[in-house]
């Protein structure tokens, strides 16, 4: 069986340290921990912790540790666990957990106990998966995000709504096994399907808030990415260091100085934004094949971004550049940004809201926002319009840290139930709705580990460190 070995690994960071801890977990923890471990006061009882020796297999002492015992079930893996506490550096953790393994004890592989804890029932994977959101988090926010999944209100909300696609699923079943029970006569069959489409809206709905508060919990995890873009000396990288509040990208005055693309992070009211500086874009046929490679990877990152910020020089024109992008502009989020806002004090801008309007398709309008990288005029109300087309209607505060291998799973349960619906109001048949509602509870279930393959534990649990 999967659990009859005991493994070992190093679960805290490679380096000095105070401390380092060696995690044991498995049936045989409590005797391997035994061999290698002198009490003075005896074996500690589970849950206590007490200084002891440890010994190599020569047994001379190696260092001075503190020792606590978790008994199965109650413990993190739901095994017996041992956690030894040595002092922190690279040599002292180290050969505990040499002398563990000679002893008989197994490396764990990375995220293996997490996944025992999953395996044995004490967490499901929604909690597992945000064990590891926990460890990454970048923000204040979303790490609140990862503590109210870990606690399992992503778990609550998705198993409820599992349980009511289940009980409609199966009243559908019923009616279509046992037609002479039916609560409606044939020439009610209208009152019938609002019944069933009422019930199901009334699910899509609730499911459509749930994947409202994750979409914002996998935006708290991964970061806004958003591109600064746009043509030559337009200010990108000016407001890339402005918004960093350092001297990240090169700065000069000379067209294509940004050849290839820049990342960094910076944290805004919580929320983490990856900015992404890109090269200007221009049209300058093969003249120069590094800018020609430079512009190809700004335009892969225009596909890639969650929001777009197009960066204008205030004091000049719109030019063919500008228009052509303007006149595309469409499914993606965008921010006109009006750059150099500090000149227009000066000299009356060269380019307005208005231009703007005037070669963009029809109903399309984005955020415009004159702002200044070298005075900083408009950062702010920059960045708070970064976050809100970016969380929409989401709430900070009630985010659920969540993969985007859950989100999917989530938005293939709602696609379910639209076309669910759609088969209710054409009359598609109660045959045809149940199978739809029975996905859209697959689906759920993938998420929440009750439907999984081995695959799928070794993806997910391959991006967890070792020692976790």
């Amino acid at each position: 069986m999967y659990n009859q070995d005991t493994i070992v690994a190093i679960a805290t960071a490679w380096g000095e340290a105070g401390i380092a801890i060696v995690r044991l977990s498995g049936p045989s923890a409590v005797e391997f921990s035994k061999s290698i471990l002198r009490f003075e006061a005896g074996y500690p009882p589970p849950r206590f912790m007490r200084l002891a020796s440890l010994t190599g297999d020569d047994g001379n002492v190696i260092d001075q540790v503190l020792a606590v015992y978790f008994q199965s079930p109650k413990s993190y893996t739901g095994e017996d666990l041992v956690e030894i506490h040595t002092h922190g550096g690279t040599l002292a953790a180290q050969l505990c957990v040499e002398v563990l393994i000679r002893k008989g004890a197994r490396l764990a592989e990375p995220g293996e106990f997490t996944k025992r804890a999953f395996l044995s029932g004490r967490i499901d994977l929604p909690q597992a998966e945000s064990v590891l959101g926990i460890i990454r988090s970048r923000s204040e926010e979303a790490l609140r995000a990862a503590g109210r999944t870990l606690s399992g209100e992503l778990s609550v909300f998705a198993s409820d709504i599992r349980e009511e696609l289940l009980t409609l699923q199966s009243a559908l079943e019923v009616e279509l096994d046992y037609p002479e029970e039916i609560s409606f006569s044939p020439q009610d069959d209208d009152k019938g399907d609002k019944k069933w489409l009422g019930l199901v809206t009334t699910l899509r709905v609730s499911l459509s808030d749930l994947r409202d508060r994750c979409s914002v919990g996998l935006l708290l995890r991964e970061g806004i990415r958003v591109a600064l873009t746009g043509r030559p000396n337009a200010g990108k990288s000016s407001l890339l260091n402005a918004l960093l509040k350092q001297a990240r990208a090169i700065v000069t005055a000379i067209p294509g100085t940004t050849r290839d693309v820049i990342e960094e992070n910076v944290a805004w009211r919580g929320v983490p934004i990856r900015l992404v500086d890109t090269a200007g874009l221009r049209d300058i046929r093969a003249q120069d094949e590094i800018e020609v490679m430079g512009i190809e990877r700004a335009v892969e990152e225009l596909r890639r971004a969650d929001i777009c910020l197009w960066v204008m020089d205030i004091s000049k024109p719109l030019d063919s550049e500008d228009k052509s992008y303007l006149e595309n502009l469409r499914g993606k989020d965008h921010i006109i940004v009006l750059n150099k806002a500090d000149l227009a004090a000066a000299h009356p801008p060269a380019v307005s809201e208005d231009d703007i309007g005037n070669a963009m398709p029809p109903n399309e309008m984005p955020v415009i926002l004159p702002v200044s990288a070298k005075t900083g005029e408009g950062l702010e109300r920059l960045k708070d319009a970064i976050l809100s087309k970016a969380m929409g209607s989401g709430a900070l505060d009630s985010g659920l840290n969540v993969t985007a291998r859950q989100l999917s799973e989530i938005n293939e349960s709602l696609s379910c139930l639209t076309m669910a619906e759609i088969a209710i109001t054409e009359q598609k048949g109660q045959d045809i709705v149940a199978g739809l509602l029975g996905s859209a509870r697959e689906c759920l279930e993938r998420l929440l580990g009750q439907s999984h393959d081995d695959a799928l534990l070794d993806s997910i649990f391959s991006r967890f460190c070792v020692g976790k």
